[in-house]
């Protein structure tokens, strides 16, 4: 979970209740990540990183700054004014790519597309378990056919960023025992479920669907561990959020939050456009966070986020997997 919830206590906590973890390196620099590695290694535990691919960055510059121009009045509320200049980058794939062959970690997962089959061979050369997402059955023949070892397996339903390879394709609407039954036919690799993980009976049933894991992000944002920021936190658990919407308002690329002002204002005139839009907002959405202001914030969350409980993110996982309450 990129953007501050996914930290290396949280890691240890979930390495430590049985589970699996994944740092992410989305949005960190290099150095930020070799860090976070250090100190998760230290532990002593097995777990994973998990990058962003990079895709075409290309932006309509018209459409962009018309983009902008529809935001000014949000921004306004913090004195800040837009750039109507897109910013494009590959959020260090080069560098990070090297720290991980340079120094390995047990797993290695990619979402936002399917990097070149020569990283994967050499990451799998490095001694590391290559995973990538995938939300559909050719998706995940694509992979398979890359060289990597198993398959995440993204329904709608989850929270955050969709890991589709293609961003600016029609939104599905796909449930996720359903979408691991399909990609089942078609792959023999090992299946990791993600998207709608709400407690206990949705674990088995995506076991039941065919998948060897489950994934679950959601749940864990209101832990003790997680570094979500307070207004993230307390609008998890206002009830005047009412339902979740997949969005391209914050970033550009699809993403599943819950519904607020701010999508509802610039729903129509969202334009895909990632990592561009990411930076166009960055600003305003950490102002919003230092302000408590929901209304402005990017709420990530998945179906499932009534039930994301307060607590140690290790009596989650237990929880989870039937051994607690």
């Amino acid at each position: 979970m990129a953007g501050g919830p996914s930290t290396p206590e949280l890691a240890v906590a979930v390495a430590e209740a049985g589970g699996m973890p994944f740092l992410a390196g989305g949005y960190k620099t290099p150095d930020a990540l070799a860090s976070e590695i250090a100190r998760v290694r230290g532990s002593g535990h097995r777990f994973g990183v998990n990058l962003f691919v990079p895709g075409d960055s290309r932006v309509e510059v018209t459409a962009f700054a018309a983009y902008a121009e529809d935001l000014r009045g949000d921004a306004e509320v913090y004195g800040l004014s837009l750039d109507p200049v897109p910013v494009v980058d590959d959020d260090g794939w080069s560098s990070k790519l090297d720290l991980l062959l340079a120094e390995p970690v047990p797993v290695v997962s990619f979402t936002f597309g399917l990097p070149a089959a020569s990283d994967i061979a050499a990451l799998r050369r490095a001694g590391t378990t290559v995973w990538c997402s995938v939300t559909t059955a050719a998706e995940a023949v694509l992979a398979e056919r890359a060289g990597v070892d198993g398959l995440v397996v993204q329904g709608s339903d989850a929270g955050g960023h969709s890991a589709t390879f293609d961003p600016a394709g029609p939104s599905r609407s796909t449930d996720t025992a359903a979408l691991v039954r399909s990609i089942r036919t078609v792959s023999v690799l090992p299946l990791v479920a993600a998207g709608g993980v709400d407690g206990p009976v949705a674990v088995r049933r995506l076991l039941d669907a065919g998948a060897e894991r489950v994934a679950v992000g959601t749940l864990l944002l209101r832990t003790d561990e997680a570094g979500t920021s307070t207004a993230h936190r307390a609008a998890l658990a206002d009830p005047a959020f009412t339902e979740t919407a997949i969005t391209r308002v914050f970033t550009g690329r699809p993403a599943r939050a819950l519904r607020n002002g701010f999508i509802d204002r610039h729903e129509r005139h969202a334009i895909d456009a990632y990592p561009a839009v990411h930076h166009l907002t960055r600003g305003l959405r950490q102002a919003a966070a230092a302000a408590g202001d929901t209304d402005r914030l990017h709420l990530w969350a998945g179906t499932g986020w009534r039930k994301a409980p307060t607590g140690r993110a290790g009596d989650v996982i237990s929880w989870l997997a039937g051994r607690g309450e």
